[in-house]
């Protein structure tokens, strides 16, 4: 007899919230799943019971501090299905077969936050260094200002992280940074 899942899904978005939910019961039996508009609605309701948590990139951010010790069991849904993010992420205009493809990933433990943390021990302190300017909003020559380094040096340092990470964009970097304790949300210039 197989378990059912406790899913908590933290959206602002009702249609957005109605329609993961459909797929996860349709999908995904046996589960039972919550909804929830906000994550002051969520944290009022006995969160502890929950496997997992759906939410956006906003809320994960806002309430890191909850989300970051649950990285493993959390998904956050993104709007560009373009970007790379270092995350259990599902895009929201990805079709049904990525959708159930990635879900059926997280719900078999094969986390891509596992994977990324892994290669994440390879930065450098440098690496590191430059990785968290990029996040919090610095130029390529404020950058080599803060650190007294070379433009180029900051440039290579850069392509050597989209490398290293498999990332390319700057919100991908962002979550990786955030997933990975180089930075914490309030550091981040919004």
């Amino acid at each position: 007899m197989q378990r059912t899942r406790q899913i908590a899904i933290i959206l602002p978005d009702t249609l957005q919230c109605i329609g993961l939910q459909s797929v996860l019961i349709d999908y995904f039996h046996p589960v039972e799943v919550s909804c929830f508009s906000s994550f002051t609605a969520f944290t009022s309701e006995g969160y502890e019971s929950f496997e997992y948590y759906f939410t956006n990139a906003d809320l994960f951010v806002l309430n890191s501090e909850f989300f970051l010790p649950r990285k493993n069991k959390t998904i956050i849904l993104v709007q560009d299905a373009a970007g790379e993010y270092p995350a259990n992420y599902v895009p929201v205009s990805s079709s049904l077969e990525v959708l159930l493809e990635k879900l059926r990933d997280v719900f078999a433990g094969e986390s891509l936050v596992n994977h990324l943390t892994d290669e994440g021990k390879d930065l450098s302190h440098r690496e590191k260094d430059v990785l968290q300017l990029i996040v919090k909003g610095s130029t390529n020559k404020e950058i080599a200002d803060k650190l007294n380094i070379s433009l180029n040096t900051v440039l290579t340092h850069r392509k050597n992280i989209t490398a290293k990470l498999g990332i390319k964009t700057v919100s991908g970097l962002t979550y990786y940074a955030i997933m990975n304790g180089f930075i914490s949300a309030d550091d981040i210039d919004v």
